[in-house]
C-alpha cells in the first residue's frame, strides 16, 4: 500500500466517478483504475462496485475511507513540520476568505509579502460552505470568515475580533448623520443586499424571521466591491457587516438598534491539525493590523 494509493482513493470515494476522480488528480482514468485495483488487491478485498452506469463504496470502502483520509492528514502534517524546520518560512500558504472579510486583508496581505518573500500565498474567495468543504478536505489551511450558525464537525473557530451588522450608506445619505438606526428608518429607503449564500445576508435573514421584518429589496449581488459602489453611487441601503467597509472611502457604517447583530471575525481550523508557522505568522499579522488592531483573543499567545 502507498500514500499516492490512498490519496487516488480517497478522490475516487469523493467523486464516486473515475473519470471526475482522474482530471482532478491529473492522472489518465487508466491509471487511477490500475492503481485502485493494485490497492484491492494488496487489501484482499474489493473497495468498489462498478457497473456501466455508477461506482458505489463497497462495505470495505467505506470502512477503509475515514482511516484513509487521517493517514494521508497525518502524513502531509509530517510533511509541513519538516518543511518548516528546513526551510523555515516557505513553500505554500492556501487561505479561504468568505466575501465580507476580505476587505480587512489587504494590509495583510501586503505586510505578508513583503515580511516572508519565500512564502507563496493562494487565496481563495468562496462562500462560507464551499470554503467549509475545503478545510475538511485540507485544500485550504485555514479559513477567514464570520462565525457561523450552525457547527462544523471537526472544524474549530478562534474568535478574532467581534463585529455588528449595520447598515451601510453614502457619507451623503440621510441615515449617515444617525448614531444608530432601527428598521423603520431603513424600510424608507429601497435596499439593495448582499446574496442568498453569504455571512452578512444570513445574519440578516435571521433578523428578518427574528422580527418579522419587510423591506423593499432592490438589487442582491454577491460581490462586495459592486455593491458598496452601487450604495456610493446611490440612495440605496445594504445590511453588511461593519468591517466590511473597512479602508473604503465614501460610505459608512451605522450601528443597527437591535439585539443579536454581532458577528464574531474568526479563523476557523481542522481540530488536532499541524498549524504551520507560516500561517501563524499570517494570523499574526491579521491580528496586529490597522483592520483589526486591539480586538485580537488570547488563543494566538
Amino acid at each position: 500500500m502507498e500514500l499516492r494509493q490512498l490519496k487516488y482513493f480517497v478522490k475516487a470515494a469523493e467523486t464516486l466517478n473515475f473519470s471526475d476522480a482522474a482530471k482532478a488528480l491529473c492522472i489518465t482514468q487508466s491509471t487511477l483504475s490500475q492503481q485502485i485495483r493494485q490497492l484491492e488487491q494488496d487489501m484482499s478485498t474489493p473497495l468498489f462496485l462498478r457497473n456501466s452506469h455508477t461506482v458505489t463504496l463497497t462495505e470495505a470502502g467505506s470502512e477503509l475511507l475515514p482511516y484513509a483520509r487521517r493517514t494521508l492528514h497525518a502524513a502531509n502534517a509530517c510533511a509541513d513540520r519538516l518543511h518548516d524546520l528546513q526551510q523555515l518560512l516557505a513553500g505554500t500558504l492556501n487561505i479561504g476568505v468568505t466575501f465580507t472579510f476580505s476587505p480587512i486583508l489587504t494590509e495583510t496581505l501586503i505586510d505578508f509579502m513583503k515580511e516572508y518573500p519565500a512564502v507563496k500565498l493562494n487565496i481563495f474567495y468562496l462562500p462560507m460552505a464551499e470554503l467549509m468543504q475545503k478545510l475538511m478536505r485540507r485544500e485550504v489551511d485555514f479559513v477567514l470568515a464570520f462565525k457561523p450558525s450552525q457547527c462544523y464537525d471537526g472544524v474549530e473557530s478562534h474568535i478574532l475580533f467581534d463585529n455588528h451588522l449595520a447598515a451601510v450608506v453614502h457619507d451623503n445619505h440621510p441615515l449617515a448623520r444617525f448614531e444608530t438606526v432601527s428598521f423603520s428608518d431603513i424600510s424608507r429607503y429601497d435596499v439593495a443586499l448582499p446574496a442568498r449564500g453569504l455571512q452578512a445576508r444570513e445574519g440578516f435573514e435571521q433578523l428578518v424571521a427574528r422580527y418579522r421584518l419587510r423591506l423593499n429589496v432592490r438589487a442582491e449581488l454577491n460581490e462586495v466591491n459592486i455593491l458598496l459602489k452601487l450604495i456610493r453611487q446611490s440612495r440605496l441601503v445594504t445590511i453588511l457587516s461593519e468591517s466590511a467597509i473597512s479602508g473604503e472611502q465614501g460610505v459608512r457604517a451605522v450601528p443597527i438598534g437591535l439585539p443579536d447583530t454581532e458577528m464574531q471575525g474568526c479563523v476557523h481550523t481542522l481540530q488536532g491539525t499541524y498549524r504551520k508557522r507560516s500561517a501563524c505568522e499570517f494570523i499574526r499579522l491579521l491580528s496586529e493590523s490597522n483592520a483589526v488592531r486591539r480586538r485580537v483573543r488570547e488563543w494566538l499567545d
